[in-house]
């Protein structure tokens, strides 16, 4: 605009042209300075959030030997699954990794094996999505294990969009990650109480409170899925504290945990394009799953914790919850619904 001006005469004779480009450039660098010292900052800030998030990890440092131990992990394929099933092969314990897809299971059982020398790992199929594949799975344990000293349930699934229902039909997401549990946990109370001290370990998520599970969505098929993930970990933590007040005395134990953010396979359900700014942010700010296994390892282990019961963690320390998932009225309720939801029968174990 000046050098237009300049050119066209309507500029005082005391501005030269080489003044306004002077000018002119003084102005371009200064921006660019400012642009620079915002970037400069934004990246501190977010190296700072990275480094905080980093030294406050909760961390496991329970050396406790599991020798002697066995332990049955859900979805122990990838993520908070794989990594704890590799931890607690290192203490020696006996694991039995309950997974859908046997294939995959069996090279994670070799990549473990080799890496800790520890071979005492069996995979066994196990669907939670079908309450005839858990009662089938419960059916080979009980006739094959003589004890089982740590249940964890870690295994889970989420949809964004795309509805789903289980053979049993029910919606998909909370057959899995809480109809499931809740049936497999009754069909192997009775070892578990045999096998006593003993714990069951359950992987929840903070993202509850993002959504709250009410009694009349117990079965909520053309609910969003995405909503549903969140009511499934709703109910988590609801039949985790309901089980411990039932066990309470036996000594069987039982907790549950946020893990944190972590990147795993959960989040595969977004689809593009928004995932394409999620996976910065996962990438940026979530924990990787060795991270993100330490509370559920220090649950499984932790002198710290023996004969703990009824109480939720993070970051390898016990954490609040809000009042509405602690109703223990709620509780009830929801643990009679799941009772006749799963079809429990007579013949099958009382908690």
């Amino acid at each position: 605009m000046l050098i237009s001006s300049l050119l066209k005469g309507n500029t005082p004779a005391k501005f030269s042209v080489s003044y306004v480009l002077r000018s002119e450039m003084l102005f371009e660098c200064c921006w660019l300075n400012l642009l620079a010292a915002v970037a400069a900052a934004a990246f501190g800030l977010v190296a700072l959030i990275v480094f905080y998030a980093k030294i406050t990890c909760g961390v496991c440092k329970s050396t406790k030997n599991m020798k002697g131990k066995t332990v049955i992990i859900t979805g122990a394929t990838s993520g908070i699954g794989k990594e704890t099933a590799r931890d607690l092969a290192k203490r020696g314990a006996r694991l039995i990794l309950a997974c859908r897809t046997v294939s995959a299971a069996e090279e994670v059982k070799a990549e473990i094996s080799n890496e800790t020398g520890n071979k005492d790992i069996e995979v066994r199929r196990l669907d939670l999505g079908s309450f005839e594949s858990v009662r089938e799975f419960c059916k080979g344990i009980l006739a094959s294990e003589k004890q089982l000293d740590v249940l964890v349930h870690n295994a889970g699934c989420a949809e964004t969009f795309n509805k789903k229902v289980s053979p049993d039909g029910i919606e998909l997401t909370l057959a899995t990650n809480h109809y499931g549990p809740f049936l497999m946990t009754n069909l192997l109370i009775d070892l578990l109480k045999k096998s006593r001290p003993s714990r069951i370990v359950v992987v929840a998520s903070s993202l509850y409170v993002i959504k709250r599970l009410t009694l009349d969505e117990a079965n909520l098929v053309d609910g969003l899925p995405a909503l549903m993930y969140y009511r499934s970990k709703f109910a988590n933590i609801a039949f985790a504290l309901e089980l411990a007040r039932k066990l309470e005395g036996t000594g069987v134990t039982v907790n549950c945990l946020h893990p944190g953010l972590v990147d795993t396979g959960i989040w595969k359900s977004v689809p593009f394009p928004m995932n394409l700014g999620l996976k910065l942010i996962i990438k940026g700010f979530f924990k990787t799953p060795e991270e993100g296994a330490q509370t559920t390892i220090y649950l499984a282990t932790s002198e710290e914790v023996e004969g703990v019961s009824g109480k939720y963690y993070s970051d390898c320390k016990e954490s609040s919850l809000s009042a509405a998932v602690q109703d223990p009225d709620f509780g009830k309720k929801l643990w009679e619904i799941s009772e006749t939801m799963v079809k429990l029968t007579a013949d099958d174990p009382k908690i």
